[in-house]
């Protein structure tokens, strides 16, 4: 039977993308990362879904990166090089999602498997997972991971955490900012729900155009960022939920979302 790579599960408002391929550590293969993509837009396409949420499967890896064997391949440079570079895309892909993501860090997320955790717009982790960058140890640097970490830490945390390859707990991942909560393993189902039923409750249309404003401004000047937004802002405005949020707080009721 070929294997699976990636289950795609829905459950109430939430669409959970599962990798799972246990035997290589949950490791990113190439069909992997086309079902993953697959299942981001079967996702959005569904207008039950209103909630992404990437994890591994079992209790001890979310991912650990990428499947080297997978990626390598015997058909010529050109086409490998293809192969890795859609790990960038699906990073891009993953934030570029018209629905908001939730990464449920079951286990270390290493490698690749933490460029998704930091791809993801929220994070949680049990308690027992590690994470880090350790292609260093195998002569490999993580070049694409790296476009997100900068964005997550400063450049001090960044560099040490690419050049010396250690692993972090999930507390200092925490402290470091590329984690939004830690609980204990017995607890992250229970954490997840909560965060996927609070997203669950706003409007899908505010997000949408909410999270693709805040991932473009975090390209640009202090200038054109600020400029950018007034344009959104001015866009926000005219949707229909718009007005139903300001009247249902003026009328002291929960808003009634048409998501547009």
């Amino acid at each position: 039977m070929e294997e699976e790579h990636v289950h795609y599960e829905v459950s109430g408002p939430a669409a959970r993308l599962v990798i799972d391929r246990p035997k290589a550590r949950n490791a990113l293969s190439a069909r992997a990362i086309e079902k993953l993509l697959e299942g981001i837009a079967r996702a959005e396409a569904d207008p039950a879904v209103r909630v992404i949420v990437l994890t591994g499967s079992g209790g001890t890896i979310f991912c650990a990166g990428g499947d080297l064997t997978s990626m390598a391949g015997g058909d010529g440079f050109l086409a490998g090089h293809e192969r890795r570079r859609a790990y960038g895309l699906l990073m891009r892909r993953i934030q570029d999602a018209t629905l908001p993501t939730i990464a449920r860090v079951n286990g270390h997320a290493l490698a690749g498997g933490l460029g998704l955790v930091l791809a993801c717009d929220v994070a949680i982790a049990a308690s027992s997972a590690e994470l880090g960058l350790p292609e260093i140890d195998v002569g490999l640097f993580p070049m694409q991971v790296i476009a997100l970490l900068q964005r997550h830490v400063g450049r001090k945390r960044a560099l040490e955490l690419v050049m010396a390859g250690d692993r972090l707990s999930a507390q200092q991942a925490l402290e470091w900012g590329l984690l939004n909560r830690v609980v204990p393993p017995a607890e992250l189902d229970g954490a997840v729900a909560a965060m996927v039923e609070k997203l669950a409750g706003k409007s899908r249309a505010v997000l949408e155009l909410g999270r693709r404003a805040f991932y473009t401004a975090e390209d640009l000047p202090l200038g054109p960022a600020v400029e950018h937004l007034a344009t959104q802002l001015s866009l926000n405005v005219l949707l229909e939920d718009a007005g139903e949020g300001v009247s249902a707080f003026l009328d002291k009721r929960r808003p009634r979302w048409k998501d547009k």
